[in-house]
């Protein structure tokens, strides 16, 4: 199922700059047709493609479109380190190139691109983070077997309540963050992966005092490739929020540390030259949409 339709034909410069973070792993078959719908469905936003070097081609398909659409990056490192990682590298990227908004959206399509105008109204209106939601009045999910409606709402509602986390999607990872909440984050100590990484984030949100708002979404369970959910990753996710919120009540999880926001780099619109395949490796090495 996707939404061909573009809700709205609202404009976001008042926002300031916008960057969609896409991480990929083998996702050659999806990546052509999330560009072209985010670049459709919020044309102002610009689109950096994190790909963890993919054995099937994504990256290098990546460079292509971005060599076609100045408003399109990639960002190429060194292997498969983890959607957390991957964010991560993305949020730095962004700031540093002087951007104001940063949205984590998923190479699969199932983040519809034209419901991130819900996301980027929710900022207008004073969220610091604007989080899609399938478990709030509105929010859906299409195609997704019983089971794995059990395992997101089960993940959530174990996150709440060890937590106290007053969100009804903690896990869910359509979000749009301001530059200065990621700040107040404290990024430089997230080690978290996968669905544990989501909810540290917000958790990470709540406790800094950010405004967090949900976002009624539709969430449509990929058409190609192979979902990267896997069993660590839900260990993961189960060790790491038990511990937390055990240490939580022990009061031994202290308040996120505001970084300073580091001195812009070039600007996306004018990037630097395109480097030589032999020096693309990295894992912070972007390699800009134009020669």
């Amino acid at each position: 199922m996707t939404d061909s339709s573009t809700e709205g034909n609202d404009t976001f410069g008042d926002l300031g700059k916008i960057l969609v973070i896409i991480p990929t792993y083998n996702e050659v078959e999806n990546i052509p047709l999330i560009t072209a719908r985010v670049r459709a469905a919020v044309p102002e936003a610009h689109i950096l493609v994190a790909d963890d070097n993919s054995p099937d081609g994504t990256g290098a398909l990546a460079d292509r479109i971005a060599e076609a659409d100045p408003q399109v990056q990639v960002l190429h490192r060194k292997g498969k380190e983890g959607l957390g990682a991957a964010y991560l590298a993305g949020f730095r990227w962004g700031i540093e190139h002087g951007f104001d908004i940063l949205v984590e959206m998923d190479a699969d399509g199932s983040h519809q691109p034209e419901q991130l105008p819900r996301l980027l109204i929710a900022l207008r209106h004073g969220a610091d983070l604007a989080l899609g939601s399938r478990w709030v009045p509105g929010g859906e999910v299409v195609n997704w077997p019983a089971s794995r409606q059990f395992i997101s709402r089960g993940g959530s509602l174990y996150s709440r309540t060890m937590l106290k986390v007053p969100i009804r999607d903690v896990t869910g990872g359509y979000r749009a963050f301001r530059k200065q909440t990621l700040l107040g984050l404290g990024m430089s100590d997230v080690a978290s992966q996968g669905y544990c990484f989501q909810v540290d984030l917000a958790w990470r949100a709540v406790r800094a005092g950010f405004t967090v708002v949900e976002v009624p979404i539709t969430f449509v369970e990929r058409e190609f490739g192979a979902s990267k959910m896997s069993r660590n990753i839900l260990a993961e996710a189960l060790v790491r929020v038990s511990a937390w919120g055990v240490n939580y009540r022990l009061g031994r999880v202290p308040a996120p540390v505001a970084e300073q926001e580091p001195e812009a780099g070039p600007d996306a619109s004018e990037p630097e030259p395109v480097p030589s395949a032999a020096s693309a490796s990295g894992s912070a090495e972007a390699r800009s949409a134009r020669g």
